[in-house]
């Protein structure tokens, strides 16, 4: 079991008034009830869940089914379908950075539930949730492969095989393998394809490309588009830029061994001089999406670049401070800055005229179906730079919300220099270094959530609700299982950084935890990004810790003075087909929730914290899972639901805090370990 630093921090509740939670919970000893009672204890300062349909996006088959990039998926709409902290018990909890200069920023998690992250120029699997951050396996270009260059690590992604695709800094293509067939981590991960893209594009091309590989997504039918740019491409400084894509018959006859000629395989569309990309690019079924400092596009791999649409947007250009402003940095982008995201029928993104607009595109079309100025009631005095990928979450039912965040200020002043490199994704290269050291008050407030309503007329756009009071450039998540927004901010009257919880519904904070009030607590303006446990939310900082806040959801009524370890806990959404599939009858009830303890004593007590049960508990039937995957009915013998006081509860209500309490013992019928003195407990309530 991990020892891990813990920071423990009073936070608030703004739910109906302020509601205060002792942090001391998980120590104290319920006391047992004999007679089994209507429960009359106070609810809980945890949040209500308030979970949304799960986000509406189509399967990619080319790229990996969990939350495969940066922003979650192709559509690149940072939600997830994955549970996240309510305020259960809440505790941070950190990783030292031993290896990097910075405390590893965000990527994704894989199939396997490892974490991939940048390291020393290269790519990592690596421990997160260790003392000391640990690197399980890794590819160093240095190390490697010769060295002179660096993986562009914010636009890798995981393919369906579980390998890692990433752009260079020298304008290749690599696919990394970086497990075993059962999972396991190779330390030294596997080169299994290497292509010069700058080169195979200037062949196609006839002409030298002036820009660089910035970007990369499989389609939908496995070929690989790529876009050449930066984070602030000059439209006068007439450099050459490409779209185009590698075919997926080439690239499959790479990864099998076979010779291929690559002329006849990598498909081009010359940009205009001096038009470029600036962000990630998002895919769909209908093609490749693409935005430029200039253009939106929708392209399609048809024995060549088949441009299906192109829709040119507004832009002032490159923002950037004045003499006088409290602020010294800038944008990224002289166009949008916002990556595109996507729904089934929707292209959204913003540009950068003055006000900013946010623009929503026919899938189809490309027309522009409606638009509205966003962040444009702000203070006197702040510009606004849409430089994050916005949330973008389609309920399905005609409704798509979008929450835009300014992030005007943290770009560094540099970028405006004709040599500056502007594809190269290092800190020193993107941020203020005012906004590195000062935090926060360096930047530009304002975040908003703008619906787009499908009418019988056609779309129509309005602003839900705006926050002006807060600073964000760690891109925000929403989760869909818990109905949150989650961000981390610094509170300028304190200089205190906190994670931070917004209702996705009024865009009112219902929570903060407090961090620090040394200013190397910033995000590094990289993002959060969520674990796959369904109890954690990773924030890095500059001062080499990683941060991940948790939910201390499960522990052991009979020993308080053990803690579970929360990185060997998971509670996770159960679908309805999932549950039937495995052998459960009528309707999931709750989460499932799963547990690992480790030296165990017999007839062990695990209790699982969850305020999102209603009814009769009577109702109610306890599954769990069983060695062979299957669900199986645990006797009412071994189990019981009660309040936090540990008195039985007949009636449940939604919002009040409850404990699933299970007694299993080692090597059991519900034992899914095989380890002595070890028990592995996964189950699921039933109605």
């Amino acid at each position: 079991m991990n020892k891990r630093k813990k920071i423990y921090s009073v936070f608030s509740f703004l739910l109906a008034g302020t509601l205060c939670l002792s942090m001391a919970a998980c120590g104290r000893t319920p006391t047992p009830a004999e007679d089994e009672t209507t429960s009359s204890a106070p609810l809980s300062g945890a949040l209500p869940v308030k979970a949304l349909q799960p986000k509406h996006v189509d399967e990619n088959p080319y790229m990996a089914k969990s939350d495969a990039n940066i922003h979650h998926d192709g559509y690149n709409t940072d939600s997830t379908d994955e549970i996240l902290p309510l305020g259960i018990y809440p505790e941070i909890n950190v990783s030292f950075e031993t290896t990097n200069p910075n405390a590893s920023p965000a990527i994704y998690f894989d199939n396997y539930g490892h974490a991939v992250v940048p390291l020393l120029g290269g790519i990592a699997i690596r421990d997160l949730n260790a003392t000391e951050t640990k690197t399980l396996g890794y590819f160093s270009p240095m190390q490697h492969d010769g060295g002179g260059y660096v993986i562009q690590s914010s636009y890798t992604f995981l393919d369906s095989k579980n390998r890692v695709v990433c752009p260079t800094s020298n304008n290749h293509v690599l696919i990394l393998r970086t497990t075993e067939e059962d999972g396991s981590v190779i330390p030294e991960f596997e080169k299994v394809l290497d292509i010069d893209i700058k080169a195979a594009a200037e062949t196609a091309l006839g002409k030298e490309l002036t820009q660089n590989l910035l970007s990369v997504v499989f389609d939908y039918d496995g070929n690989l588009w790529f876009a050449t740019g930066g984070f602030r491409i000059y439209p006068e400084r007439q450099q050459q830029g490409v779209l185009g894509y590698i075919a997926h018959t080439a690239i499959e006859s790479i990864l099998n061994g076979e010779q291929t000629d690559l002329s006849k395989a990598v498909f081009v569309y010359g940009l205009p001089l001096g038009e470029g990309a600036e962000n990630g690019i998002a895919a769909s079924k209908d093609g490749a999406v693409i935005l430029t400092n200039q253009n939106c596009y929708l392209l399609r791999a048809e024995e060549g670049v088949n441009v299906v649409w192109c829709t040119p947007y507004e832009s002032v250009g490159a923002k950037v401070s004045h003499d006088g402003d409290k602020t010294t940095g800038g944008g990224l982008a002289w166009g949008g800055g916002c990556s595109p995201t996507l729904t089934p029928n929707l292209v959204l993104f913003t540009d950068n005229a003055d006000p900013v607009k946010l623009l929503a595109l026919d899938m189809k079309t490309g027309e522009v179906v409606a638009s509205m100025p966003v962040l444009d009631d702000l203070p006197d005095g702040y510009q606004v730079a849409v430089e994050n990928s916005a949330i973008v979450y389609d309920d399905g039912e005609g409704t798509v919300s979008t929450i835009v965040c300014n992030w005007f200020g943290a770009g560094n002043a540099g970028l405006a220099d004709p040599d500056n490199d502007s594809s190269i994704q290092s800190y020193a290269n993107i941020y203020d270094q005012n906004w590195l050291m000062k935090g926060n008050v360096m930047i530009a407030p304002g975040v908003e959530r703008v619906d787009t309503l499908k009418t019988s007329d056609g779309y129509e756009m309005k602003s839900v609700w705006s926050r002006n009071d807060l600073r964000d450039t760690a891109i925000m998540k929403l989760s869909t299982a818990t109905g949150y927004i989650y961000g981390y901010v610094q509170d300028l009257d304190t200089g205190m950084w906190q994670y931070i919880i917004l209702d996705f519904a009024t865009g009112e904070t219902v929570f903060t935890m407090d961090v620090s009030n040394k200013y190397g607590y910033n995000n590094m303006a990289i993002g959060m990004y969520t674990g796959s446990n369904g109890n954690t939310l990773y924030c890095p900082t500059g001062y080499l810790e990683l941060l991940r806040l948790q939910d201390r959801f499960v522990y052991l009524p009979e020993l308080p003075y053990r803690e579970v370890d929360l990185d060997q806990a998971a509670r996770n959404v159960l679908s309805q087909d999932q549950f039937e599939q495995d052998g459960g009858e009528g309707t999931v009830a709750s989460w499932h929730n799963t547990a690992t303890i480790c030296n165990v004593h017999p007839n062990t007590m695990v209790a699982f914290r969850m305020n999102n049960l209603s009814g009769s508990a009577s109702d109610l039937t306890l599954y769990a899972y069983g060695a062979d995957g299957k669900l199986e009915k645990v006797g009412s013998e071994l189990w019981s639901l009660t309040d936090e006081t540990g008195a039985n509860v007949t009636e449940l209500t939604d919002g009040v805090l409850y404990e699933l309490r299970v007694t299993v013992s080692d090597g059991g019928d519900f034992d899914l370990s095989e380890t002595e003195k070890e028990i592995k407990l996964s189950v699921v309530l039933g109605k």
